[in-house]
């Protein structure tokens, strides 16, 4: 049980360096998306039809899920 515990502090002192290092988007061969951009406007429509416009929704998460079948 003491060679459990040891051996968790000794994987937490190790592994805390790497969660406090910033990304290294280079090496993982992405562009950081900074600074953001807003989202161009545009308007969808709901389950009954009704519009729905993305400045409505300023200030809450949204999710737009495009699918299509070609």
């Amino acid at each position: 049980m003491k060679r459990l515990a040891v051996l968790s502090c000794l994987i937490v002192l190790l592994a805390t360096p790497a969660l406090w290092a910033k990304p290294d988007f280079a090496l993982m061969q992405v562009a950081p998306y900074d600074p953001p951009k807003p989202a161009p406007a545009f308007a969808l429509p709901d389950l009954q039809g009704k519009a729905v416009r993305l400045e409505d929704l300023r200030g809450k998460v949204v999710m737009v899920f495009f699918w299509a079948t070609w």
